[in-house]
């Protein structure tokens, strides 16, 4: 069912049963007959008037429940606060835990905007934590939080601005300009901003689905970044194969520690690994180890560290299919003999987990990013001169990822194969790792000679 113009209102019937008497208003919305019944003439008459007025606007009437459709949404108006929460419920059981954090992050951050004043409020760090560890994270539900988050929550429960609110520009447009700031009162990054004016939007469609808004009142802002979309990552940060190869020495050279972790960076460099995919890497995604030339891996499951408040098993480790991929999606990445020998030694030397993961903590626990990251760390301070330290070059293992993926293109890899093999559409490959690729003018120009000379 949905919404018609197709109505027709009848006139009001008496009906006496026994010693009482009662008026019936009837009227047909679309094929479906409603009807409401008053105790005088004069209540049937007026809800009559009424409908009859909603008819003479050509307002749109609600098939299944038979009212004009402003009407319903004047019914279903609730506050922000509200919705928000029930649209945290609806997004709640089919999202994974990196998701839980974001919709939470995204709706804490704009629910102080949607308030009627801000007499009482309470400081922002406060109010953070209540909306974004409480108010928004359902696994908290059903636990008391403490006192002073309670009277925050209970705060927004009363002045929280009600949905309709948001049909004014002037408020839609406050809501998207507190999606720019951070805690601290500073510009965020434009592409968090651009995550969550995505969830603001998303949670507003939700509002249409439920019948609380009529349209999307974003559209009618002329709201923009605060400055250009760069989803590229910095070359600045990204080492270069020779100190690629300095820094995984480093890594080995750091004892039984250093050791244990040598082959999970290589799978970060030459097997195209984002971190969580080779924290999740286990037996049988070791397909092919051969003694001599090229092996293969499959990666299919992926261990983020999102926090045990946002998993559903209460661990601080999500587990999930690959990024932006069906759960049961594989990515086969053939891997050089370099990595080959790093695999092979490493399971000669530990093995696998009982579960059958590669790489393990001593205590057969998943590897944590403060624990790869100090061995990291160590190896940056042993490789790179002083001067650099304080930069952002190798900063964190994430760099080797697309320092290997750069490699292959200035290899002159297809694209399309690169981007197969790294888990990306070749647009995201090329506007993010190609700016990577350098030194490459000599061979380019070789390369165009040799056809020029072909084609005479």
């Amino acid at each position: 069912m949905g919404h018609t113009f197709k109505v027709k209102i009848w006139s009001i019937r008496e009906r006496t049963w026994a010693r009482s008497t009662s008026f019936e208003l009837r009227w047909m919305v679309g094929n479906e007959e409603q009807s409401n019944t008053f105790d005088t003439f004069t209540l049937a008459d007026n809800r009559r008037a009424e409908l009859m007025v909603a008819v003479q606007r050509g307002e749109a009437f609600d098939e299944a429940t038979g009212l004009p459709v402003s009407e319903l949404r004047r019914r279903n108006d609730v506050p922000w606060y509200r919705h928000a929460r029930e649209y945290i419920d609806m997004k709640w059981t089919d999202s994974p835990a990196s998701t839980r954090r974001t919709l939470a992050e995204a709706m804490a951050t704009v629910t102080p905007a949607l308030v009627t004043d801000t007499r009482g409020m309470a400081d922002n760090r406060t109010v953070r934590t209540a909306l974004y560890s409480w108010a928004f994270n359902r696994h908290r539900w059903d636990d008391e939080p403490p006192e002073e988050l309670r009277a925050v929550l209970t705060w927004f429960e009363r002045k929280s601005l009600p949905i309709s609110a948001l049909t004014d520009p002037l408020v839609t447009r406050r809501a998207l300009d507190s999606l720019k700031r951070k805690l601290d009162g500073t510009t965020a990054a434009s592409i968090s901003i651009r995550r969550k004016r995505a969830i603001f939007h998303n949670a507003l469609e939700y509002a249409i689905e439920a019948g609380r808004l009529a349209e999307n009142p974003i559209h009618k802002v002329k709201w923009s970044l605060p400055d250009p979309i760069d989803e590229v990552i910095d070359p600045a940060t990204v080492p270069n194969p020779k100190l690629t190869a300095k820094l995984l020495d480093a890594v080995r050279s750091q004892g039984a520690r250093g050791r244990r972790l040598h082959a999970f960076f290589g799978c970060l460099y030459y097997g195209t690994a984002r971190p969580a995919e080779a924290v999740a890497l286990d037996r049988t995604g070791c397909r092919s180890l051969p003694k001599r030339g090229w092996g293969l891996l499959a990666y299919q499951r992926t261990r983020p560290r999102v926090g045990s408040a946002w998993t559903n098993s209460g661990l601080a480790h999500d587990d999930r299919g690959l990024k932006k991929r069906p759960r049961k999606a594989v990515r086969l990445v053939p891997i050089p003999p370099e990595l080959v020998a790093m695999l092979r030694w490493h399971i000669e030397a530990y093995g696998f987990a009982p579960d059958g993961r590669l790489f393990r903590t001593n205590r057969n626990g998943l590897l944590q990013d403060t624990g790869y990251g100090v061995v990291w760390e160590r190896a940056r301070k042993a490789v790179l001169p002083r001067h650099l330290l304080d930069t952002d070059l190798a900063k964190d293992p994430s760099s080797l990822r697309p320092a290997g993926l750069s490699g292959q293109l200035s290899a002159g890899v297809a694209p399309q194969t690169v981007a197969q093999r790294a888990g990306h559409s070749v647009e995201v490959l090329l506007r993010v790792y190609a700016r990577f690729v350098h030194d490459t003018d000599e061979d380019a120009n070789r390369r165009i000679s040799e056809w020029l000379q072909r084609w005479g």
